[in-house]
This record gives C-alpha cells, structure tokens and sequence, in this order.
C-alpha cells in the first residue's frame, strides 16, 4: 500500500522537478552560450579595431602574427577577409578547414561584407554540431575594407553545458530523495490503520467475528474510523451471539413441552377405536410432533455449528479415511452404487464444524431425495477459484437422480426450502443452507449443478459442488 502511495505522489515530485529543471536548463545552456558569443564578439571588435588600422597603414605583420597566436591558444581560427572574401590575414589553412563544418558562413560574411555586424542564428544551440561564427566589418558604412570572422568550435562549449546539466539533475534528485525518505515512515504511520482493517475485514469476511483493529496509531480521523469500525463490530458480533443464543435456548425450551404434547398425544392410542375416525387426526398429530421434534433438532445443531468460526487446514485423505467405508455401507443399504475418485495428497482449508460432517449430508441428500443408483464423489484442484492463490479444491458429489430444474437450484441454498416432491420425505430444509454457510465461513463456495446423465436419458441428475482453498503442504523440518 506504501508503495501504490508512493508510486502516486513520486511522479508528481517528477512532473514538479522536470516543470522546474528543463526551464532552468534551457537557460543555463543559454547563458553558457551567449558567454561564448560575447567572448567572441570582444575578441572580434578588438582584433577589427587593429585590422583597421594595420590595413591603412600597410604594417600588418604584428596583426597576422597576432591572429595566429590566438589561434594557437584558442584553438578559433580568426582571420581578416578582403571585400571578395579571401583570406588577407591569419592562419589560412585553419580557417578554410574550419570554414567547411560552417554552412552560413558565406551568409554572416555577406553582412559584414555589408557593414552590418552579424547575428547568431539557431544553428549555434548547444544541442547542433555547427561552430559559431561570428564576423565583424572592417571601416564603417560604405567604407568597409573587409572583415575579422572567427570560427569557434563549441565542444568544450556543450561539455559544460552537460556538466551544469548533471549537477542540475543531480540537484534534482535531491528533494525526490528526500520525499521518499520522508513519505515512507509517514505513509507507513498514516496506512497503519488502514492495513489493520483489511486483515481485520479478511478476519471477518472468513467467519472470525472476534477480530479488532488497533486504534492507537495513524491519524486523529484514521483511529476515530477504526474506533467505529470497532463499535459496529462488537455491535454485530453481539446480535449475533444473541441470534444464535436465542435459536438454541428457543429449541431447549420448546424440546420438552413438545415431548410431553407428544407423549400425551401417543397416550391417546389405546382410546381410539379401530374403526372410528379419530385414527387418522391421530397419525397426522403425531407425524407432525416428529417433524417439529426434527426442525428443533435441526435449529441446535445450526446454532451448535454456526457457533464454531475458525477453519484450518486439513488433508482430504483424512477426512475421506473415517467417511468411505461409513457412505459405501448407506448406499449399499440404499440399493445405490458409491464412486470416489479422489487424488491422494490434497489439502485444503476445513470449514467450520469438519468437512466430514458437510459430505455426510451432501451423500444423505443424494440418498434420500435423488431417488439414484449412483452417487459419485470426485475431487480436483483449479487454478483461481475461491480463496487463496494457490487454486482451490472442487469436492462434487454428483448422482443420476431426479436432480432439480435451474429454478429450483437457484432457491435450494435458502433455509427451510423444500422441493414440492420431497415435502413427504424426511428433513428440515436447513441442511444445504448450513453447508453453505460453513463453506463460505471458511472462503470457499457451495454450488449446486447438473449431476450425472440419468439411465433413461431423460436428463441430468443433482450435484452439489464445494470449492475449498487449497493449503500448501507445510515444509520438512
């Protein structure tokens, strides 16, 4: 999270500094360019002034010497032009070199030719290869006798421009370094309250309702947010330690009055007579006593369940080796046929109350309510899915039932409901609902889909399928 701030405010810092640095540069360079132009311009004017002087007097020895002893210190060819352009004075063979990598020179001669001192042009720029030349007339108006050119190479020029470029970077770096350093202990002192509630919401969003976040750090807002977050919290977590308080206190009192109307109710058997009417308000009395004494049953041990929020990890052989030989011996009993085709090895995250108890009655439902003759177990590991990186565990225990239309499945994951053919048959309506719930408590997911093809072809059968992240294997010691 520190490092999605940083990557936030750090290319601002850029933008900024580049917004300063580049205007800043621009001008340095300039500077160290008009410098140069300067230097040039004096040298020039003097070395014009002299030429005037040497040219009407005829005495132009100490003036060519002079050009070439700039030349040797300097390394600028400097040279006096007559009005056709040809070299009067100075180091010819370097000026006429130097003349070749200078293409307005022709140009600036021209005007100076003309009287009029010359301009730079945008060739000069640090960032061109071209040499600067500059050119200044000899005499005055119409009586320009020639002119004094220099051509300066501006290598040197642009190496120093590049060093006050990478001073100014490094400049630069300075306040982008000194932002980071600050910007990661209080981005750290500022977020520490955030990360405390995502791993306190992940906490929760896995069934640990227990979970609080710290509200001793970060700022005034961040820990009056944690402090509320806490409050709901406690909030939630009590109601819902009273629902489920009052689901199972409700279910204890109500077992033995029930009990009692029941036997009660039995007692009244010897006193009805064979062939009265009375026998069959009897048999739904009863009937209906048992089905309470069911829901109520049922109500305990979701409450018993539901209690239970912590998941761990768990090998799915193990939790096979104490079911198989217990389902094989249902379903022979059912007339019904078991398949398991389960991979050794695998390890996923168990959910609340043991995933053994969650097969059971995934194999009780298909044993009573699909009306099949095989129920297949099967078990595999995806990438993705549910829960961690590492892929999820898909449990599917499918048969060849009567299985449930699209509609049906959408509505068979809510509490208490009951297909319209198994309203005559044994059960509460609770048990897929509770599963699911345990299988999300611990990240995962219950679907329910199309089962196996039935024998007549009329169709598809019921599976109900859980995703479980999968655990990786703890390292050797």
């Amino acid at each position: 999270m520190r490092r999605r701030l940083l990557v936030v405010l750090v290319p601002f810092a850029v933008l900024l500094v580049v917004a300063l640095g580049v205007p800043l540069s621009v001008a340095v360079a300039e500077r160290e360019m008009q410098e140069v132009y300067v230097d040039r311009l004096n040298d020039i004017g003097r070395f014009a002034s002299l030429a005037e002087t040497a040219l009407s007097t005829g005495r132009t020895e100490a003036l060519d010497q002079e050009l070439t002893r700039y030349h040797e210190l300097y390394g600028i060819p400097a040279a006096v032009l007559d009005t056709s352009g040809a070299v009067l004075l100075g180091p010819a063979g370097a000026y006429q070199d130097a003349a070749r990598s200078a293409p307005g020179l022709s140009r600036i001669v021209t005007a100076a030719l003309a009287g009029t001192r010359s301009e730079p042009s945008g060739e000069w720029a640090p960032w061109h290869d071209s040499a600067l030349v500059v050119a200044e007339p000899v005499g005055r108006d119409s009586e320009v006798v020639g002119t004094v050119v220099t051509i300066s190479d501006l290598s040197k020029a642009r190496d120093r421009i590049l060093v006050r470029w990478a001073q100014l970077a490094g400049l630069g770096l300075l306040p982008l370094i000194a932002l980071v350093a600050v910007a990661w202990p209080v981005s750290a002192w500022v977020l520490r309250p955030v990360r405390q509630l995502d791993a306190a919401t992940a906490r929760i969003s896995q069934g640990d309702l227990t979970i609080r976040a710290e509200a001793e750090a970060g700022p005034v807002e961040l820990r009056r947010l944690t402090e509320s977050f806490n409050t709901m919290m406690d909030a939630v977590e009590n109601a819902e330690q009273r629902q489920r308080a009052f689901v199972s206190d409700a279910s204890h009192q109500l077992r033995n009055p029930l009990t009692s109307l029941r036997l009660a109710v039995e007692s009244l058997e010897p006193h009805l007579s064979p062939a009265g009417n009375g026998r069959p308000a009897y048999d739904v009395a009863v009937d209906e006593l048992k089905a309470m004494q069911r829901m109520l049953n049922s109500l305990q041990a979701s409450a018993r369940m539901e209690s239970m929020r912590t998941a761990s990890p768990v090998d799915l052989d193990v939790v096979l080796a104490t079911r198989v030989n217990r389902w094989l011996a249902l379903t022979a009993a059912a007339g019904e046929t078991l398949v398991v085709d389960v991979p050794p090895g695998l390890r996923l995250l168990e959910p609340p109350g043991g995933l053994g108890s969650i097969l059971d009655e995934l194999i009780s439902n298909a044993l009573r309510l699909s009306d099949a003759r095989v129920v297949e177990v099967t078990a595999r590991v995806v990438p993705g899915g549910p829960g961690a990186g590492d892929g999820a565990v898909m449990i599917a225990v499918r048969d060849d039932g009567q299985g449930l239309g699209a509609s049906e499945r959408a509505q068979a994951l809510r509490r208490f409901w009951r297909s319209p053919r198994h309203q005559n048959v044994t059960g509460t309506g609770l048990g897929l609902a509770i599963c699911a719930d345990l299988v999300g408590a611990a990240g995962g997911e219950l679907r329910l889909e199309e089962g196996l093809p039935r024998p007549d072809g009329s169709g598809y059968g019921f599976a109900a399928v859980v995703a479980l992240p999968v655990v990786p294997a703890p390292a050797p010691v």
